[in-house]
């Protein structure tokens, strides 16, 4: 993100022009979608996601030694497209289902010695787990994080929109080696949300951790996630029709491969991720992603990119179960493909237009394949 960057006390903290110890950046992103599905005419829809960051070095601005600071407000508006393209996993990474004002992080890192750090605070598990640099253009929320963990826990996981109280910790070897390890309160919330965020534990935590390599734009790795406290399942009950009580649990891998010199002309970058879950707590037993990005696509625009990804989330057996009660002729998963193109316009603006084409939407096999035509404009500040 391009930044607005603030020293608030010049004279003591210019040390370094390119560091600065205070950072303030804003984003807007603005998406006009438009769906076409159930053989209905193109229906259009506007969203909108607001993002206001703060980073600060502590050391530098009160002399808190090795410390440092985040702070990330949300603000969203606009229309639904998901509710006329009728997709389990979504059609879009800045739709929500509640517009408002959140609070999404604000934690504080401190450093413990020269390869360790540690988070504490309202933190996002996506910022770190489940994530790879080559697929962040596409706009499909299944490229974000798996949908086999996104539709988990009683509020969802600690994810956009809404985050959880978390302590990450993590240890780097050498150039390229890493491990982390998150416990995040089970419930998620945002201060801006009805319930607000939850900070007494009640729902037990969520447990993940990740490890691998990464360097020079490859990566490789492996993560698994738990919950303390059992949920509910998603179809089974017991004698007096309570849901059964389940472990949710769930793994997963990424890999990414650079391709060629990465500063030169159509610099390429494929990716593959795929997880599994528990498959009785979710809709989804698991999934898998896949894609590539080119960057300096265009002669002369260096910020010029292109993406294709594909996904499938593969649905749990008593999802099926569910649908097939309901007369559903249900699919084995939900499929997507998606194409996307960005170039930067001037300093400020990006355009970016996008097509997605889903089919068993929902897990439906005789569901109309739905076709997602989105342009997004994205201003730095």
């Amino acid at each position: 993100m391009s930044a607005l960057s603030l020293l608030v006390i010049p004279s003591a903290f210019a040390q370094d022009a390119q560091e600065p110890a205070l950072d303030i950046g804003a984003t807007y992103r603005a998406d006009l979608s438009g769906v076409a599905a159930d053989r209905r005419k193109l229906r259009s829809f506007g969203l909108d996601d607001l993002n206001i960051e703060a980073n600060g070095d502590l050391e530098r601005l009160v002399g808190w030694n090795g410390a440092s600071f985040h702070v990330d407000v949300l603000n969203n508006l606009g229309g639904r497209p998901n509710d006329a393209a009728g997709t389990l996993q979504g059609v879009d990474n800045i739709e929500v289902a509640s517009a408002k004002l959140r609070l999404f992080e604000i934690w504080v890192e401190q450093k413990l010695g020269a390869t360790t750090s540690l988070r504490a605070g309202l933190y996002d598990l996506n910022s770190e787990f489940y994530a790879n640099d080559a697929a962040g253009l596409l706009i499909a929320p299944a490229f974000g994080v798996g949908s086999e963990i996104a539709s988990t826990g009683p509020n969802g996981p600690s994810i956009f929109p809404t985050t959880a109280l978390a302590v990450r910790l993590e240890q780097r070897f050498g150039g390229a080696g890493f491990a982390r390890v998150a416990l995040l309160n089970a419930t998620a919330g945002a201060l801006g949300d009805d319930r607000g965020s939850a900070l007494d534990f009640h729902h037990g935590v969520l447990l993940i951790g990740e490890a691998g390599v990464e360097k020079d734009g490859n990566k490789f790795a492996l993560g698994a996630w738990g919950y303390s406290e059992r949920q509910d399942d998603i179809a089974e009950t017991d004698s007096a029709g309570d849901p059964i009580r389940r472990h949710a649990r769930g793994a997963y891998v990424i890999a990414q491969k650079a391709l060629g010199d990465q500063d030169g002309p159509f610099a390429t970058s494929l990716f593959v991720r795929a997880g599994i879950s528990d498959g009785k707590t979710s809709p989804f037993k698991g999934g898998w992603q896949a894609g590539v990005l080119a960057t300096h696509v265009l002669p002369g625009r260096d910020d010029s990119q292109v993406s294709f990804g594909v996904n499938q989330a593969y649905l749990s057996k008593g999802y099926r179960d569910l649908l097939r009660g309901d007369g559903v002729h249900t699919a084995q998963a939900e499929n997507a493909v998606e194409l996307t193109f960005s170039d930067k316009l001037t300093d400020f603006l990006t355009l970016q237009p996008d097509v997605q084409f889903i089919w068993n939407r929902g897990g439906d096999v005789d569901a109309a394949r739905v076709t997602v035509l989105t342009l997004r404009a994205t201003l730095e500040f």
